[in-house]
């Protein structure tokens, strides 16, 4: 099951469970729509797998499967004009 992680691992922007702008590889590593396109060219930075449009669980499973509170924010070299 997905985690549905609330950030941008780049821009650290909030990514809400449905959001239609998350977007993340086959091992979770998520990015903002911006960020995976823009940046990375929607292949991630981490595997080299594609960054696809993460799928929005219904509200009614939020419930009993919530989305991650746990954000996270990786050093990648591409994201570094991001933080000023």
């Amino acid at each position: 099951m997905l985690k549905l992680k609330p950030n941008c691992e780049c821009c650290d922007v909030d990514l809400p469970p449905d959001s239609q702008d998350a977007r993340c590889c086959s091992f979770e590593c998520t990015f903002c729509k911006d960020c995976a396109e823009m940046v990375f060219d929607s292949t991630c930075p981490n595997c080299g797998g594609e960054l696809l449009r993460r799928p929005i669980r219904p509200p009614n499973l939020l419930v009993k499967f919530p989305a991650s509170n746990e954000r996270f924010v990786k050093d990648h070299a591409a994201c570094a004009h991001l933080k000023t």
